[in-house]
């Protein structure tokens, strides 16, 4: 058995070539550590830079046959080198990517909207129901948003009328909507 460690890099490469493990192995001992060491002054991330030194190994095991390699310290590191500079670029677009705010509709805000159209549709039969005075009355507060002064001067009623039209209607639509979510809940 062949002592590698006593082999310069040039005596190696031809036996790595040849697919000598030994070499490989030797390979492998002599530059993990120092190829380590370079990626995590980089990265300082212990896990990709085992994992980027890892895969120029194996890159180098399984392309051994067709090395053209003059310095074997100075390709391994240009190899960490690059292996590291794409790391690093793929990083960044993720992180691009991930800074990107995409909105998602939540199932709950679907729900929301959909709650929420069915209540308008409700509240606008329930408003059909009304009298045609109550109606409009109900409409100018409640969709126009006026005030119960407002509506009396529009109408030429009293705010006194305004205001008790308004709670009549709304206790019949808290009746109505009482029945429907009891109906609907037993569905």
């Amino acid at each position: 058995m062949r002592d590698y460690n006593a082999f310069s890099d040039a005596a190696l490469l031809p036996l790595l070539k040849e697919g000598e493990v030994l070499a490989f192995n030797e390979v492998y001992a002599r530059y993990f550590r120092l190829l380590y060491q370079y990626a995590w002054n980089i990265l300082n991330n212990e896990e990709e830079c085992s994992d980027a030194v890892q895969e120029i190994f194996v890159w180098l095991w399984e392309n051994r046959s067709t090395l053209e390699v003059t310095s074997l310290k100075g390709y391994l590191m240009a190899a960490v080198k690059y292996r590291l500079a794409r790391i690093i670029q793929t990083s960044r677009r993720r992180a691009a990517i991930l800074a990107t705010n995409v909105e998602m509709p939540t199932i709950t805000r679907i729900d929301e909207d959909f709650e929420v159209k069915e209540l308008r549709k409700v509240i606008t039969e329930f408003s059909e129901t009304l009298p045609q005075r109550a109606r409009k009355i109900f409409h100018l507060s409640r969709v126009q948003h006026l005030t119960n002064k407002e509506i009396a001067a529009r109408m030429g009623i009293s705010e006194k009328t305004v205001e008790n039209q308004i709670t009549i209607a709304l206790k019949k639509l808290r009746s109505d909507l009482s029945k429907k979510m009891l109906s609907f809940l037993l569905l």
